[in-house]
């Protein structure tokens, strides 16, 4: 398993110690992470192709690999609303064609809410526009149940269609309920169903400042992780706004050393 660092955060430093991409690939740089991801429309300076390329050489001489690319998705709403998601979904595969990152990101909707028809045909839509260009579209559980993530990957059936497990956006779990998870949903049993699909981790990072994850148990996940043999990248997705006394920078340098060694100890 690789480290890596999501370039979007809510911290809580005033300014942003980190207020672009441009910062966060520096910051990769000196905790020596493998790989970094992006979102679309947060911290880029422009999306056009001069910009998209000087990225990428900064990427590469810092020796960073860009994991996927963070487009929308949540495909509920009125047929014009699909549209214009499906739309900015197809948009977000070329600029991560021209990036060279090989995934987008797409939300998956809650359990129950929206048309799940129409859901599955726009997640359809969007692969075949995007095996075209050989992006792959990982599904985000944003937040969703094992049962419903396993269901949508089932009837898109799509060959570039795959998971990004996200550790915190589970229904009842702590980091959608502020730290307080819900004792009736086990969210570790989501993870076992969906890790033997997952492709890429967001490793939610939340309450670090004591050196450890407090919201979210990472001996028991990187445990689901080895046990569904993952290969793959854990990237650190820092949402610990007001809960942390430590700045921001100590949060990554933290969050780092503890996925490391929980990755190494495991």
């Amino acid at each position: 398993m690789k480290v890596g660092i999501y370039a979007s955060y809510f911290g809580k430093d005033d300014p942003k110690t980190f207020p672009d991409v441009e910062s966060f690939i520096v910051l990769a740089r000196e905790l020596r992470l493998d790989v970094i991801d992006f979102r679309v429309d947060v911290g880029f300076g422009s999306l056009d192709r001069d910009y998209l390329r000087g990225l990428k050489i900064k990427c590469l001489r810092a020796g960073l690999p860009i994991g996927y690319l963070a487009s929308g998705g949540h495909f509920v709403g009125t047929d014009e609303e699909l549209q214009q998601k499906v739309a900015q979904a197809k948009a977000d595969v070329e600029v991560a064609a021209y990036l060279g990152a090989p995934m987008i990101r797409l939300f998956c909707g809650a359990p129950g809410v929206g048309d799940a028809e129409r859901e599955i045909r726009c997640f359809q839509e969007v692969c075949d526009f995007a095996a075209d260009a050989g992006i792959i579209v990982g599904l985000q559980n944003h937040p969703s149940t094992g049962d419903n993530v396993l269901r949508i990957l089932r009837e898109t059936d799509r060959e570039n269609f795959t998971f990004i497990l996200d550790t915190g956006q589970w229904v009842g779990s702590p980091g959608v309920n502020r730290g307080v998870g819900d004792p009736d949903v086990d969210i570790y049993r989501f993870m076992e169903q969906t890790a033997p699909y997952a492709a890429h981790v967001r490793a939610k990072i939340y309450k670090i400042d004591s050196g450890r994850e407090e919201w979210l148990d990472y001996r028991r996940i990187v445990g689901i992780l080895k046990s569904a043999g993952f290969n793959g990248v854990v990237s650190i997705t820092f949402e610990g706004k007001d809960v942390n006394a430590c700045d921001d920078r100590e949060t990554f340098r933290l969050a780092a050393r503890h996925l490391r060694e929980t990755i190494a100890s495991a």
